[in-house]
């Protein structure tokens, strides 16, 4: 069923101006910026389908660019659309992070970190150089690994944060696996991450571990 045959209460855009986007499934607010199905499918079926394939809408948003051209339905127009309002979501999440303290919005801090590295199929870490004033001056991939680790060179991670004249720092990786939980490897390279950047005077504010859907900060669990 395309747009036009559904009730006009119950189409995405109208439903939106009356309601608000809160009022919108996932797959909704999807159709709305995809526009068009195929033939023989609905936009809605189709965004419906993309969010089940993609185990929601942050899964989709960041699926790289080479494996999106191999879904049907998705030309470079609404490729470059999906990018664009992930990079909206980053930019936003940014302006937050450079307006306000980052302690004083660690969910800001996850977030960012989320929308980066969280839905990644192997091993990022990355992390956030923060300024005296503890915002935003940068956020920097450093290192890839295979789906089990990674290999993390203390000594580049203080060259980055002299470069950014950094006063603190959140460490940051995800784990491809799902599961947000520290291994003894992930505190055994936060101490000695910690021990590197206190030799610059650059305070390591948090850790935070990402997969998809889920954050944990090692800072709020007491573990840093």
């Amino acid at each position: 069923m395309s747009l036009k045959d559904l009730p006009l209460d119950a189409r995405p855009r109208e439903k939106l101006l009356a309601r608000g986007p809160g009022a919108l499934s996932d797959a909704e607010l999807l159709a709305l910026l995809l526009r068009t199905g195929l033939a023989g499918k609905g936009v809605l079926q189709l965004a419906q389908e993309l969010v089940d394939q993609f185990g929601g809408v942050a899964g989709l948003l960041n699926t790289p660019e080479t494996d999106l051209k191999r879904i049907k339905g998705l030309g470079p127009a609404k490729r470059a659309e999906l990018q664009a309002v992930l990079e909206l979501a980053r930019r936003a999440l940014a302006q937050t992070l450079r307006d306000r303290t980052a302690l004083n919005s660690p969910q800001a801090v996850k977030d960012y970190v989320q929308l980066h590295i969280g839905t990644r199929p192997h091993e990022v870490f990355a992390v956030v150089f923060l300024d005296a004033q503890h915002k935003l001056l940068a956020m920097e991939e450093m290192f890839r690994g295979t789906l089990s680790q990674t290999s993390v060179y203390p000594r580049e991670v203080v060259v980055r944060a002299l470069h950014h004249h950094a006063s603190a720092v959140v460490l940051a990786h995800n784990h491809p696996s799902g599961s947000v939980q520290p291994s003894r490897a992930d505190e055994l390279l936060t101490q000695n991450l910690k021990a590197a950047l206190a030799l610059v005077d650059v305070r390591v504010l948090d850790h935070v571990i990402v997969a998809q859907g889920q954050s944990l900060s090692m800072a709020q669990g007491g573990l840093l």
